[in-house]
């Protein structure tokens, strides 16, 4: 899988706008529409820094129920 997919399936997997994501994240709207449409390609590691913290998250959002 390409990393422009992954970052859109990240995004998408948390039923968020790239507006929203982007201020989730603290990246620039327009740096993940460029990452998304394959413009400019992020480091490797970017997506599974985000699906790291995605994953945290959702692990201390459910610890607190």
């Amino acid at each position: 899988m390409d990393i422009a997919k992954m970052i859109k399936e990240l995004r998408e997997g948390v039923k968020m706008n790239r507006k929203e994501f982007s201020e989730h994240t603290g990246i620039p709207v327009r740096t993940l529409e460029d990452w998304e449409a394959g413009r400019r390609t992020p480091p490797e590691y970017i997506p599974r820094l985000i699906a790291y913290q995605l994953k945290y998250e959702e692990l201390v959002e459910n610890k607190d129920v």
